[in-house]
């Protein structure tokens, strides 16, 4: 109840004070418990981690690595910290966020704000081992003379403190980053992160993920599997935000940015599953988009999800939101037969 009013009374503020008042609070100790173990049959294996359950902390809300700790405690099977690039950075002028309530959405345009990447491994280093599983956004900074060695120095820094990395090459909001998902560009980038990690400590298989973008059409995703299968890529996560537009009643529909949340949830299921196809099982995949349910998570899962990830919908569902859906996902596997996750993966 209390964090119910709590939901309440941050969605009364500005959406980027809210989040700011949010991470403020959840330092301060003020975060939910899940309360008693999911149920065993959510336990699952994500590239080679142990995850107590599939459902993970989108990036973008612990964007420097200051509160992984309280929602894992919160009941997020594994968390993403960042996007965090090598030097700070402010990020675009204000106003950038905005909640679409009607549409139960999100549009951002924040352009990787965060405090940089010294800041973001000092935190990473204070965590205790075997606390739960996070994971490192790492990106690019806008002004950048060389996109491709910020992966590479996210990467060295961060080596033996995240649990695994993902190289965001989708966000919409830094000019050109896109353009590193074509397939020359890709094959640069993922050949220097493949020889960067073949140079560091070994520390057995770290995977490490790309972030796709929803906006891609069959034959792109198609050359996004065979680079990331030939650089030996651990997966793919699936997907950013979107720059399309679907029908939206909110006044701030208008607004240019990443579009995240409920209307993101049918396109990026229907490139999960492109990918999954195309993938023929070499590859990982995380659904993320407009997951806000037990049925929704169930359904990434079916298109061959191996885990998913929110963000969005905490913002309209409240904290609680989580052991809502490892509940309802539960009695979905159980109500179809399925002893496990993995047997569902791909079922659908």
């Amino acid at each position: 109840m209390i964090h119910g009013l709590a939901t309440r009374l941050l969605r009364s503020q500005d959406p980027e004070a809210a989040h700011d008042l949010t991470i403020r609070a959840l330092k301060a100790g003020l975060g939910p418990r899940s309360g008693p173990k999911f149920d065993p049959a959510l336990e699952t294996m994500l590239a080679g981690i142990r995850l107590p359950n599939p459902i993970g902390l989108a990036p973008g809300f612990d964007k420097n690595a200051e509160v992984f700790a309280p929602m894992l405690r919160a009941g997020f099977g594994f968390v993403e910290a960042g996007t965090v690039t090598p030097k700070p950075q402010a990020g675009n002028p204000k106003p950038r966020l905005f909640r679409l309530t009607e549409d139960q959405a999100v549009i951002n345009r924040m352009g990787f704000n965060n405090e940089g990447l010294e800041a973001f491994a000092q935190r990473l280093e204070r965590r205790g081992r075997g606390r739960g599983v996070v994971g490192a956004n790492i990106g690019a900074n806008k002004d950048s003379e060389d996109r491709i060695a910020d992966y590479v120095a996210g990467l060295v820094r961060l080596w033996g403190l995240a649990d695994y990395f993902t190289i965001n090459v989708s966000s919409p909001n830094t000019p050109g980053l896109r353009a590193l998902q074509t397939r020359g560009a890709l094959e640069e980038l993922l050949g220097r992160v493949s020889e960067a990690c073949a140079e560091l400590p070994p520390r057995g298989r770290v995977p490490v993920f790309l972030k796709v973008a929803p906006d891609l059409d069959e034959a792109e995703v198609e050359a996004i599997v065979e680079t990331a299968v030939a650089e030996d890529l651990s997966g793919i996560i699936v997907s950013n935000t979107t720059l399309s537009r679907p029908p939206l009643r909110s006044k701030y529909a208008g607004e240019t940015g990443g579009l995240s949340g409920a209307p993101l949830f049918e396109p990026s299921t229907r490139v999960l599953r492109q990918f999954h196809t195309a993938a023929e099982g070499r590859l990982t995949l995380i659904g993320v988009g407009g997951v806000g349910s037990g049925e929704a998570a169930y359904a990434k899962i079916r298109a061959g999800a191996s885990a998913v990830q929110l963000y969005s919908a905490m913002v309209y569902q409240g904290p609680g939101l989580v052991p809502r859906i490892a509940r309802d996902l539960a009695a979905r596997l159980k109500a179809d037969g399925f002893l496990t996750v993995a047997e569902a993966v791909g079922a659908g």
